[in-house]
């Protein structure tokens, strides 16, 4: 059942979105008068039955399902295109007038149509995150006191981390002012430097040499540093233990077993060794309560492969967080930030992986993208909404990489055309188009192969 929800999931997510890039070629096709063949969601031939023909444009689902193509017609049918778009006009069409082939239209028309794909991917994005920013506003986490450092994640350059201790407040980040837990991860993931200096409200500076395109490192730098939390419950599973021993929203938990827990980490790494132990929790409302709770045994992954069993009441932290709204067309404003977090992100992860201080075990296929679909679809709509945006960006910044067979690469395409005043020839693009399949092949082969050790623990 998993593995079905998993599948349905993920062809909503690729479907949607090759669809929306897709429509933007077609989109711009029809606006710049050149004939459209064929708009196909897979690729190769359509599937008999599942076509139809509509004003000399064939709309159909193709063999192979992976991406999507609008066939223009050309005056040049270069053998890659065959493969990959099936060959030919479709059947009772009129014949292609001489001004209806994409070679007729002035090369200003043709990028156009070439980067409309991208474009409405991005513009899909930017509508999503706007949508949400103007649904559930801003959540701002107020806090920049440290809580904890997990050191055992710290990467190279970030060691100095492991001298904060739970009470220091950062008070700037590369030199601007940080005003809550949200500024202290966009400062840490997105700041452009390669050293960052951390200053602490004691006066001590720490530096953090870890290059802006090591992505991954400054992810973990991040994740490694987390906030001051108090140990009060914010939120119960109805059914689990916490709940089922009349643990209530708002309890703050004093001591456990008698012992002090001065933070949420505390709470949970007792309860965390205490699968099936009885615990006594004495908390405190309106008034004072002693409490008993079994927490569950479950079982978790570790690196490596294997699992570890903890205990696990049910229960989640109270977060304090503030919600900031956004009014009228601020939201689209949000949105676009959001966005072009999302495009930079993406781009340094490139550069990362280019220059291999990213490792290529972390490039991702068809299958990790439907088990961090499936994932965000049980966090409901916004989180599912969110991922498909960001996939989005993920798809138009791919899409513009300089491949002979992606955008990126037929713009660069016309980018010559301009500067020679004539076509580059045939037998060129084509050799630079199978180079360019080749290249794909090889960037699919190894996602799949990530994917796979993934799945089997490697």
């Amino acid at each position: 059942m998993n593995f079905l929800f998993t599948v349905a999931v993920l062809l909503v997510v690729l479907g949607v979105l090759i669809f929306v890039h897709e429509l933007g070629h077609f989109l711009a096709a029809k606006w710049a008068g050149i004939r459209v063949h064929r708009f196909a969601l897979g690729m190769g031939n359509p599937v008999p039955g599942l076509k139809f023909t509509r004003g000399n444009t064939e709309y159909a689902i193709c063999w192979l399902p992976l991406g999507g193509y609008v066939k223009m017609a050309s005056r040049e049918e270069e053998a890659t295109s065959s493969a990959l778009e099936g060959s030919g006009a479709p059947a009772g069409t009129e014949p292609v007038r001489p001004d209806e082939f994409f070679e007729a239209k002035p090369i200003w028309k043709r990028m156009i149509v070439i980067l409309a794909g991208v474009t409405l991917n991005v513009v899909f994005a930017w509508l999503s995150f706007s949508y949400l920013a103007a649904k559930n506003g801003e959540q701002i986490d107020p806090t920049t006191v440290i809580g904890r450092v997990t050191t055992d994640s710290l990467p190279a350059g970030a060691q100095v981390l492991a001298t904060l201790a739970p009470g220091d407040r950062i008070a700037r980040i590369g030199g601007v002012a940080v005003g809550s837990w949200n500024d202290i991860e966009t400062a840490l993931t997105s700041a452009t430097g390669d050293t960052l200096v951390i200053e602490l409200g004691d006066g001590r500076a720490l530096p953090l040499a870890i290059h802006h395109t090591a992505l991954g490192d400054r992810l973990r730098a991040a994740v490694a540093l987390q906030p001051y939390r108090l140990p009060v419950i914010g939120q119960l599973l109805p059914g689990r233990p916490a709940e089922k021993a009349g643990i209530l929203v708002g309890d703050t938990v004093l001591t456990v077993n008698g012992d002090t827990v001065p933070q949420w980490y505390d709470l949970v790494e007792r309860v965390r060794a205490s699968a099936g132990s009885p615990l006594v929790f004495r908390v405190q409302h309106d008034s004072v309560r002693i409490i008993t709770v079994i927490p569950e045994a479950e079982s978790e992954p570790v690196p490596g492969g294997g699992t570890i069993e903890v205990g696990k009441v049910g229960a989640g932290p109270d977060q304090g967080l503030v919600s900031r709204p956004y009014p009228g067309i601020r939201a689209f404003g949000a949105g676009f930030r959001a966005t072009l977090v999302a495009s930079t992100q993406i781009v340094r992860t490139v550069q990362g992986l280019a220059s291999a201080r990213i490792s290529s075990r972390e490039v991702g296929g068809p299958i990790l993208i439907g088990q961090m679909a499936a994932q965000t679809a049980r966090l409901g709509f916004d989180t599912f909404l969110a991922f498909m945006a960001l996939v989005s960006v993920n798809l138009a910044v791919l899409n513009l990489l300089p491949i002979p067979i992606l955008d990126g690469g037929q713009f660069i395409f016309l980018l010559a055309e301009g500067v020679l005043r004539r076509p580059v020839p045939e037998r060129i693009r084509n050799g630079l188009m199978l180079v360019g399949m080749v290249l794909i092949a090889m960037l699919m082969v190894l996602a799949f192969s990530n994917d796979i050790r993934r799945l089997i623990g490697w």
